[in-house]
C-alpha cells in the first residue's frame, strides 16, 4: 500500500474538543519526499443552532458563524468527505498539534455524526504523526542547520508563525488552516533536509510498538523524552524512567531531572494530600508536583499519541547532555534513589488511577470515550449515517447503548429537522435551548471584550446569537 501524507488543519469555535465546533478544515496530501499531490482541500463547515462560539477565537480565525452558513458544508457532509475522500488507505494525517487537538476535534465530530470516531486514523495502513513534537526534539536535541525562534523575553518558543518566519518560509495569513497547512508542510521539509535521520526515526513513532522498544516495563531503562509538558529552559526535554502501568495499556513515567527526596517528608515518607502547606507540592497530587510547582514529575505517555522518544545514546558524551541542561551521573542518582522509594511509585499509581480521565458528560456528543460501540449498534449507527432524512423520519432503531438515542435525536435535530415527529421537535428544542441558556454567560461576558477590538466581528456575533436565542437575555 502506498503511504502518503495528509497534512491538515483545523480553525474552530473554541479549544473544547467535546463541547466546541469546526469552523474551517484545509489540508494538502503529499508523497513520502514532501511533494505535493493533486489540489489542496479548503472546507468551510457549517455551525449549527445548538452552539455558540468562543468570540476569542472567532477574533483570531475572523471566520464568521455566518460566514459558515453561506459558504459552507454540513457537518454530514464533511464527515462523509473525510472518510471517503480525505483519510483514505495508507494516509498518514498529520500536523502541527494535531494529536492532542485537532485529532480531537476530527473524533468528536465524527462520534456526533455516527461515524466511527478512529477507524480514520488506524485501519487500513492509515496512521497519524505530529510535526509540533518533531520540532521540538529536533530542536533539543539536533538544532543545526535552523533558525529557532524566542519570545522578546528570551524564552524558547516554537510557535508556527515565528519558527518560519525565522526560517525565511512562506506564511502569509497565520491561523488560515490553509495556510497554516503549507507553513507546518515547509517546516516538514526543513527539517527533513537538515536532520534526515532524525526525521525518519521520529517518523516510525507512529507505531506504538516502536515506542515501547524504548519505553516498556517488561525492561525499563531511562530514555530521552521530549513533550509540551516539560520546560522550555531546558527545551522541553528530560530523561525519564518508566515506573507503572496507566490506563489504556499507556505508563507512567518519571521525571529523572529531579531527585524523589524532594517530594518526600522530613521523616521519609510519602508526602500525603492532606499535609499542612510546608512546601510548593504540597496538597497537590504526585504526577503534578514539581520543586518548583510548575512542571509534573510524573506524567502519563501515550503509547499511540506519537510521543518523540529516544534511546539516551543520542545524548552523546557530554554536547547532548549540555543542551537538556543534565548529566548522566545526576540522572544515574536520581534514578537510584527513585528506585529506594517504592512507596512513591505505588502512591504515584493509585493516585493516578483514581483520578478520573474525563470530565463527567453532560450530553451524550460528551460521552465519546465512555465505551466502544458493540457489533450490532455498529451496523445500525452505519444505517443512520447512511440515511436521507425521509429515511430518518421513520427509523427508530433498538440501540443497545444507551448513549445513542438521545445522539441520534440531536443529530437529526440538527441536520435534519424535518425527519422529527412533533414529540421529537419538542425534545430537541428543549434540548437546544437549554444548550444554548449553557452557553450563553460565557459568550456574552467574552462577546463584551472584544468590542473595542473588532465591532464588525462583535456585531456579527451578537446578530448569530439573537438568531438563535429562544428568549431575551
Amino acid at each position: 500500500m502506498n503511504k502518503n501524507f495528509f497534512f491538515y488543519d483545523l480553525e474552530t469555535s473554541g479549544l473544547r474538543p467535546r463541547e466546541d465546533r469546526i469552523m474551517q478544515f484545509a489540508g494538502q496530501r503529499t508523497d513520502m519526499d514532501l511533494n505535493p499531490i493533486g489540489e489542496p482541500v479548503n472546507i468551510l463547515v457549517k455551525m449549527t443552532d445548538d452552539a455558540l462560539p468562543n468570540p476569542g477565537a472567532i477574533m483570531v480565525t475572523k471566520i464568521t458563524p455566518q460566514k459558515t452558513l453561506s459558504e459552507g458544508v454540513s457537518e454530514p457532509e464533511f464527515c462523509k468527505m473525510a472518510v471517503e475522500e480525505i483519510f483514505t488507505p495508507g494516509t498518514i494525517a498529520v500536523g502541527y498539534n494535531t494529536v492532542r487537538f485537532d485529532d480531537e476535534f476530527m473524533r468528536a465530530t465524527l462520534w456526533r455524526n455516527f461515524y466511527d470516531a478512529y477507524e480514520w486514523e488506524w485501519k487500513d495502513g492509515r496512521s497519524r504523526w505530529d510535526m509540533l513534537d518533531v520540532v521540538r526534539m529536533t530542536r533539543a536535541l539536533r538544532p543545526e542547520g535552523i533558525n529557532w525562534p524566542v519570545t522578546e523575553d528570551g524564552r524558547a518558543t516554537n510557535r508556527l508563525e515565528l519558527l518560519t518566519k525565522m526560517n525565511g518560509l512562506s506564511h502569509e495569513h497565520a491561523h488560515d488552516a490553509l495556510s497554516d497547512v503549507f507553513a507546518t508542510i515547509a517546516v516538514a521539509k526543513l527539517i527533513h533536509e537538515k536532520q534526515p535521520g532524525l526525521f525518519r526515526f521520529l517518523l516510525k513513532l507512529r507505531d506504538k510498538n516502536e515506542v515501547k522498544k524504548y519505553v516498556n516495563l517488561a525492561n525499563p531503562q531511562p530514555f530521552v523524552y521530549v513533550s509540551g509538558r516539560y520546560a522550555a529552559e531546558f527545551e522541553k526535554a528530560t530523561v525519564a524512567f518508566p515506573i507503572a502501568p496507566s490506563r489504556n495499556g499507556n505508563v507512567l513515567v518519571y521525571d529523572l531531572r529531579y531527585n524523589v527526596e524532594l517530594l518526600l517528608e522530613k521523616d521519609g515518607s510519602c508526602r500525603s494530600l492532606s499535609s499542612p502547606a510546608s512546601a510548593s507540592s504540597a496538597g497537590v497530587p504526585l504526577r503534578d508536583r514539581h520543586p518548583s510547582g510548575l512542571f509534573p514529575v510524573i506524567k502519563e505517555l501515550c503509547y499511540n499519541k506519537c510521543p518523540a522518544v529516544a534511546p539516551v545514546s543520542v545524548l552523546g558524551e557530554g554536547d547532548g547532555w549540555k543542551k537538556i541542561g543534565l548529566s548522566a551521573e545526576v540522572v544515574e542518582e536520581n534514578l537510584k534513589s527513585l528506585l529506594n522509594h517504592p512507596e512513591f511509585i505505588e502512591k504515584a499509581r493509585t493516585e493516578h488511577e483514581a483520578r478520573p480521565e474525563f470530565p463527567p458528560a453532560v450530553e451524550p456528543e460528551q460521552a465519546l470515550y465512555d465505551g466502544f460501540l458493540n457489533d450490532r449498534d455498529r451496523i445500525k449507527v452505519a444505517a443512520v449515517r447512511n440515511a436521507d432524512a425521509k429515511r430518518l423520519a421513520d427509523f427508530h432503531p433498538d440501540f443497545s447503548d444507551e448513549r445513542l438515542p438521545e445522539l441520534l435525536l440531536h443529530y437529526k435535530g440538527r441536520n435534519f429537522p424535518m425527519s422529527l415527529s412533533e414529540t421529537e421537535a419538542l425534545k430537541w428544542e428543549e434540548y437546544r435551548r437549554a444548550r444554548i441558556a449553557r452557553l450563553t454567560p460565557k459568550f456574552l461576558d467574552e462577546l463584551n471584550g472584544i468590542y473595542e477590538q473588532d465591532d464588525y466581528i462583535a456585531e456579527e456575533l451578537k446578530l448569530y446569537f439573537e438568531s438563535i436565542v429562544a428568549t431575551d437575555y
